[in-house]
């Protein structure tokens, strides 16, 4: 059986980025490789370094915002994407766009949100603090809402527009959880699979524990008052 080589003409590739000016390049550079240089770009910046001067550089679509917190930029780079299959990544090079095609793939069987697990695979390159948070936040999430998941805040998943543009979504900091339970309470097809998870090209931004409460308010706000928008 010959197998036809994948298109990505109808993949949009979303990110927020705030000061990542060593990263940013890298990042992009990785997506176009593993997109043949088919997929949309989009980064919604709130940087005062050179990040979206570079990222218009090489052929993104920079979309120039105040900080407001990462959950509102990266709705609004879901928001401005154009095409029909919308991935996250983060802007700092910890995720594998070379993976980028498995995420396609699996839309295109019929799923509706693939979520990338950083857990699932060796997590030597996350602090202690966070990989114990994460896994707590998957089991709970599972617990509440029905589903097997081993990482409920990666940044990394792939989404049907559609999905995208059937939910208001309201959180900020617990936007990521957001991301993966309000889809599984509406009853969309989801799968997990296991991703690489790297070293940060840069310092990050994120407090983790007030991130991580922000996180385990969402989740448990969305559980007792359900999907009523």
């Amino acid at each position: 059986m010959i197998e036809m080589p994948m298109n990505f003409s109808d993949v949009s590739v979303v990110m927020a980025s705030r000061n990542e000016e060593g990263a940013i390049a890298t990042v992009i550079k990785d997506i176009q490789i593993a997109t043949k240089g088919q997929a949309e770009i989009v980064v919604v910046d709130g940087s005062t370094d050179r990040t979206p001067d570079i990222a218009e550089a090489l052929g993104a679509k920079v979309v120039r915002q105040r900080p407001q917190g990462y959950g509102v930029a990266v709705k609004a780079a879901l928001f401005s994407a154009s095409r029909n299959l919308i991935i996250t990544v983060d802007c700092d090079g910890t995720y594998p766009a070379e993976q980028i095609p498995e995420f396609v793939q699996l839309i295109h069987e019929g799923y509706d949100v693939v979520s990338g697990s950083r857990i699932a695979r060796n997590t030597k390159n996350m602090m202690l603090l966070n990989k114990v948070g994460n896994r707590l936040f998957a089991d709970i999430t599972s617990l509440l809402y029905g589903i097997s998941v081993s990482d409920a805040t990666t940044g990394m998943r792939a989404y049907r527009k559609d999905v995208v543009h059937s939910i208001d979504w309201t959180e900020n900091v617990g936007l990521s959880a957001e991301l993966l339970f309000r889809p599984a309470l509406r009853g969309f097809k989801i799968i997990e699979i296991p991703i690489d998870y790297r070293p940060r090209i840069g310092k990050t931004k994120l407090n983790p524990l007030t991130g991580g409460l922000g996180i385990f308010k969402s989740i448990i706000k969305y559980w007792v008052v359900g999907d009523r928008r």
